[in-house]
């Protein structure tokens, strides 16, 4: 018979995903030391990180090579902890309860890590082997609109074009080889870049956004008054002339 620590025992399994391991292998041996980080959840997905100026030779790669042929989406993300705080807050709230000073949170940077503070992210899909990949690369800079910038994607895949106006437009980043970086949302004369961490959006400190911090109380619901119960009829009494 098995003994107690034989049946206590169980056995680990271990979750395979060979697809995307040999694309994931197909992606190291054409780039090398260009990949710096993957991130592989089998059966789920897969993230690459690139070299920044390895972007935009991985979507022509990518395209060409591995036919992931439709684009999904294109963004960027600023890691840099927010300098301004919980600026939902109602102004009346921090006079009636000062917040505590807090120090700085560090800054991370999600699957895959990364190094500086601006990263792009992109989105591609297989419609052969009906695998994602999801790249990611960052973007060195001094924090210029003329500093940060990589290559653009919209050779490979031009529906990237919108996309990367909007991140040009609200993180300042840059796409060379873009064929017209022209603002989407915002008006020519306007300066700065909402989308970034330390830009101030004034709006919400002077009007707090409705239902973050202060709740109304359910308005009151009156209670129908209860009836008084229906005296008897005196129809059967008058019928029989009895009155007992």
């Amino acid at each position: 018979m098995p003994s107690e620590a034989d049946t206590d025992t169980t056995e680990e399994t271990v979750v395979t995903d060979e697809a995307r391991e040999a694309l994931l292998e197909a992606l190291t041996s054409e780039f090398g030391d260009a990949i710096v980080d993957t991130h592989l959840q089998p059966g789920q997905d897969l993230w690459i990180r690139v070299r920044t100026e390895s972007w935009a030779d991985t979507a022509s790669y990518l395209h060409e090579r591995q036919r992931f042929r439709y684009f999904n989406w294109l963004s960027a993300i600023d890691w840099l902890p927010s300098p301004f705080g919980r600026s939902l807050d109602a102004e009346v709230d921090n006079i009636l309860t000062p917040p505590d000073a807090a120090e700085a949170e560090p800054q991370q940077h999600g699957v895959c890590g990364g190094e500086t503070r601006f990263q792009v992210l992109a989105r591609v899909h297989s419609l052969t082997t009906n695998l994602g990949l999801t790249i990611k690369a960052d973007v060195a800079g001094s924090d210029e609109a003329s500093d940060l910038s990589v290559g653009t994607w919209t050779h490979e895949y031009p529906g990237a074009s919108w996309h990367e106006r909007e991140v040009s437009e609200m993180f300042g980043i840059g796409f060379e080889g873009h064929p017209g970086l022209r603002k989407l949302y915002l008006p020519g004369s306007f300066e700065g870049f909402p989308m970034r961490k330390d830009f101030p959006l004034l709006a919400r400190l002077v009007k707090p956004w409705p239902g973050i911090v202060d709740v109304e109380p359910m308005p009151e619901v009156e209670e129908p008054e209860a009836k008084e119960p229906a005296a008897p009829s005196t129809e059967n009494v008058e019928a029989d002339g009895s009155g007992e």
